[in-house]
């Protein structure tokens, strides 16, 4: 039987810093042409993970396989293949958002004229044609998260990484940058995310990686991880074993203020 495409492969990824491990070991076969989100919560190693799969941060042990190339080994390959939009990114915020566009697409060795064409478009798609001429340091944070997406898309890559795209996104832009994602899928790419929002993840994806405490707890199509649940969110709290934490604990006091009957 052959095996399916996978537009990622990692095997045996290990990540610590100091005595705190980050990634223990983890095994993915992320499927081609698919929506998939890499889900867990804070500090389960998502953002280690993804570092280290776009070539961002050395593992300490493991291999990672990108478009049927090796991250480490042929590096220029893969990010000719890929576009990221880590957490907290960084932009060269002097430049407008038009220039930026420029920049990154004649970096990529684009055509110029070509790069303007794409530039143009993803402007207008991502409703930034008004502010093009407008500098990165003066946009909002949907702004930004949209320019970074043009950016990390300005070179058609065959499989895209996102960290957090709609952390503190306004509803808007989250619409538009959502639009651009599904878009994008329905043309056979490939796009991961990460996310600790079960929601979202749930009407995006349509395959899911569950991870927590550095480690890969579930991986497949959304209804295989969902399984029995009623929801991918409580299928999530099942496998990270977080069940029965949201009563409050002990916190007896709170609420009680003075004057008020016990």
């Amino acid at each position: 039987m052959t095996e399916p495409a996978a537009a990622v492969r990692v095997h045996d990824l290990w990540k610590s810093f100091g005595r705190q491990t980050a990634v223990a070991g983890i095994e993915l076969a992320l499927p081609a042409g698919r929506f998939i989100g890499l889900v867990g919560p804070n500090g389960a190693g998502k953002t280690t993970t993804l570092s280290m799969v776009t070539g961002l941060l050395r593992p300490d042990r493991g291999t990672v396989q990108v478009a049927g190339h090796d991250v480490w080994a042929d590096p220029a390959a893969v990010k000719a293949r890929i576009g990221v939009l880590p957490e907290g990114l960084r932009l060269f915020e002097r430049l407008s958002g038009r220039e930026l566009l420029g920049y990154t697409g004649r970096l990529r060795g684009l055509p110029g004229a070509e790069v303007d064409k794409r530039a143009g478009q993803l402007l207008d798609v991502l409703d930034l044609a008004s502010a093009q001429h407008k500098l990165v340091v003066d946009y909002s944070t949907g702004m930004r998260k949209k320019i970074g997406l043009a950016a990390a898309l300005l070179h058609n890559p065959e499989v895209l990484f996102l960290d957090e795209p709609f952390e503190g996104v306004d509803p808007v832009s989250a619409q538009t940058i959502r639009g651009v994602l599904e878009r994008f899928t329905r043309s056979g790419a490939t796009v991961v995310f990460s996310s600790h929002v079960m929601e979202l993840v749930e009407s995006l994806c349509d395959w899911v990686a569950v991870m927590a405490a550095g480690q890969i707890r579930a991986q497949g199509p959304l209804a295989d991880v969902r399984g029995s649940a009623g929801s991918l969110q409580e299928a999530f709290l099942e496998l990270v074993g977080a069940q029965g934490r949201a009563d409050g604990g002990t916190l007896d006091w709170l609420g009680n203020q003075p004057g008020t009957p016990a």
